[in-house]
This record gives C-alpha cells, structure tokens and sequence, in this order.
C-alpha cells in the first residue's frame, strides 16, 4: 500500500447488542500504535450504546458524519441478528464500505458486510458458532469454514470473538510490516495467532 501522508483513521461501528472484544480487542490493537493512528466510534444515531453483555460504549459520532475512512471496523454480536433486516442501516454501512480503504469484520459482523453485497465474489469468514447463519446473509460469497481470519482484497474478516485481535494483528502487518504487529503484540503481551488458514474452532 502506499504510505500515509496523514494519520490512519479508523471508524469502528456501534450498535446494540455489539460484543465487547470483537470491538475493544482490535482497538486496544491499533491503539498501540500511538499517534500512527486516530480512531472514532460511530453509530447510527451518537450517544451511550449497549453491547451484549450490558456494559456500554459512547459512540462520537453519527456513521452519516464519517469522512473517508482508511480502515472501517465492523464487530460482531447478536445485534446484528436485527440489524441484518433493517435496510437503512446496511445503506449507511454500505456507503461508508465502499468509501473506506480497508474494511475489516469480527465474528458476525461479515453478515452485516454480505448483506450490502460488497462481498459478493469475495472470500471471507465468520464465526463457526454462526457460520451457517452468516452464510445465509451472503451465498454469493466465498465463505470460507477453516480460517482464522481472512484477507481478500480491502477486506479482512475473521472468525469470532478472539480472532479479530489476530485479523487486527494482520491488518497491522499489512500496513506496517510484520515486526510492527509482532511489536504490538509483544506489547499487549498477547501470543499472535499469525495463520490466517489456522483455525482450531472450525
């Protein structure tokens, strides 16, 4: 990729019923790259959100609001069982998909990507808990059962929960360098799972 004249900004997507790791675990990721990046938390509509488990999480911003993203960070979690029929949403998830420069998904949000049809063609991965599931809101896409994260063109998608670190840990070595992520990692003292085709929960 060519080298960035500005900070990386990335734009991570809320909703209710959002699972916690599949959204803090890749942040606290990019995160540890300190000023390399600036990272928003955006919903549909701004304010306090509910993830899965009852603890919120504030989001900046209206996802309207979002200007050229370099990377697009959607979680998973059972809220997207709603959010895959509601039609408005997954416009807004589309323009701002197809703006990003990268866009990258935990767990079950790639059926909230599928759903936009930006992955049609694609290969890409879910949650094997999910995975049938996920299939259904995509069959024109490559799923993929045995991965822990895939990366096919601007997109990176992964498998659930836990494996969006390693995806983000990917994603990270793609734009830096694999000493990069193998930094950030040995930072967050966390034990990268660095094969993307290894996955021991398929």
């Amino acid at each position: 990729m060519e080298p960035l004249s500005h900070s990386f900004k990335v734009g991570a997507v809320l909703f209710p019923g959002f699972e916690l790791l599949d959204l803090y675990g890749p942040l606290e990721m990019l995160g540890l790259l300190g000023d390399q990046v600036s990272i928003t938390l955006f919903a549909e509509i701004p304010g306090t959100i509910e993830s899965s488990v009852g603890v919120k999480g504030y989001a900046d911003a209206s996802i309207k609001e979002a200007s050229t993203l370099d990377l697009l960070l959607i979680p998973g979690g059972i809220g997207t069982r709603t959010l895959v029929r509601e039609n408005r949403f997954i416009d807004l998830l589309s323009e701002k998909a197809c703006e990003a420069r990268l866009v990258a998904s935990v767990c079950t949000g790639s059926a909230l990507l599928a759903k936009t049809g930006l992955l049609d063609g694609h290969r890409a991965t879910s949650n094997k808990i999910a995975f049938d599931w996920v299939c259904e809101q995509g069959p024109s896409v490559h799923w993929v059962r045995e991965a822990r994260w895939v990366e096919d063109g601007k997109f990176f998608t992964s498998s659930g929960i836990s494996a969006g670190i390693d995806m983000t840990l990917g994603v990270i070595s793609h734009l830096y360098g694999w000493e990069s992520a193998l930094e950030v990692a040995r930072r967050a003292e966390y034990l990268w799972n660095e094969e993307s085709s290894i996955d021991p929960f398929a």
